[in-house]
């Protein structure tokens, strides 16, 4: 077997350990692929569990979501209710506020929703639910704003901040050298790179050194997709066959090319992958290979360059969400504590 590079060794342990802390090694999803623009309120509201595809306009993201369990999820959504209803406003931040902002009363948020459990449907096709969506909802609060949702393929995300559509975009982007050049980054979780594969590992593949010559799926834009081309350079540099990689905009399109045998692994943020295990077809779908996940990095809240007051008010509530306790909350009650940041640093990555 190959020895792993320096490359293969940067782990996220904060994500090692979410894998001890849940104890699973199976993974597979049924996330949804959205394609509208949302509008969220930020009262607490009732949603069922699992994720459902979704392309209609006009849908509701919820701050809270109830903890009813729909057939085939393996997972109930947590009630995170009451914790984004006690989120006040603080005044002395929300003064931070650029006036647009503060005058519309909302902050517009773009995501790519369509990853449990960071931000995905419920099972009525329309409710946000995730993480990151209670993250954001109670950022918002603290500066005295609701938001709005657009949902978005991930690779355009970027330049939707560019040209001001949105104010913000969380949808777990690793904030890295690369993308500061174009954005500002608020981080405010830690994960890694995982492999999924079909439950009971038909292909054998036990590390990434195994992908060689494998076909696999990404979504297209993110650290996974540059983890893909790089690892088929160093099997080529070492005399194997290239990964065969198909780059899609949607999870769910991957998952079934998994689940039908036309890929052979999955690319994904542990995560998402360690919730999908616990979900997909009651967790029989799909596993995550057993290794450490690798080029560990955070996860940060894009912000435009030109918008460094919206960056400075985004920092300070998420810091006081850390201070206070409400962030360990949301995180605990998606089970994800594992990956909670201990400071709001921007550009940390």
């Amino acid at each position: 077997m190959k020895l792993l590079t320096n490359r293969h060794l940067r782990i996220s342990m904060a994500a090692i350990s979410a894998v001890a802390l849940l104890g699973v090694t199976a993974c597979g999803s049924s996330t949804p692929s959205g394609a509208a623009s949302l509008s969220s309120a930020t009262a607490g509201a009732g949603a069922s569990a699992a994720a459902a595809p979704s392309a209609a306009a006009g849908l509701s993201a919820t701050a809270g979501s109830s903890a009813a369990a729909a057939p085939g999820t393996g997972s109930a959504i947590p009630d995170t209710s009451a914790i984004l209803t006690a989120v006040k406003v603080d005044s002395a931040l929300a003064a931070k506020v650029p006036a647009a902002i503060k005058s519309a009363g909302t902050l517009k948020v773009g995501s790519n929703v369509q990853s449990p459990p960071n931000n995905f449907y419920a099972a009525d096709g329309t409710t946000v639910v995730g993480y990151e969506k209670d993250l954001m909802t109670a950022i918002a609060a603290q500066l005295g704003l609701k938001v709005t949702y657009s949902d978005m393929a991930f690779a355009s995300l970027i330049t939707s901040l560019a040209a001001n559509r949105i104010d913000v975009t969380i949808a777990g982007m690793n904030d890295n050298k690369t993308r500061q050049q174009k954005i500002d980054f608020v981080d405010y979780f830690n994960s890694g790179i995982t492999i999924m594969v079909q439950k009971g590992n038909p292909t054998g593949i036990k590390s990434s050194a195994d992908l060689c010559g494998k076909s696999i799926a990404v979504v297209t834009g993110t650290s996974q997709e540059d983890f893909a081309s790089a690892e088929s350079t160093t099997c080529t540099k070492d005399g194997k066959k290239a990964l065969q990689v198909t780059a899609t905009d949607s999870d769910s399109q991957n998952q079934t090319q998994l689940r039908t045998g036309r890929v052979a692994a999955i690319l994904n943020d542990l995560p998402s992958a360690v919730y999908i295990s616990r979900t997909a077809g009651d967790g029989k779908y799909f596993q995550v290979v057993n290794q450490p996940p690798v080029d560990g990095a955070p996860y940060g809240i894009g912000v435009s360059k030109t918008n460094s007051a919206l960056t400075g008010a985004i920092q300070g509530s998420l810091q006081k969400l850390i201070a206070n306790g409400q962030y360990g909350a949301i995180l605990k009650a998606w089970q994800v504590q594992s990956g909670a940041a201990t400071k709001a640093v921007i550009n940390g990555g």
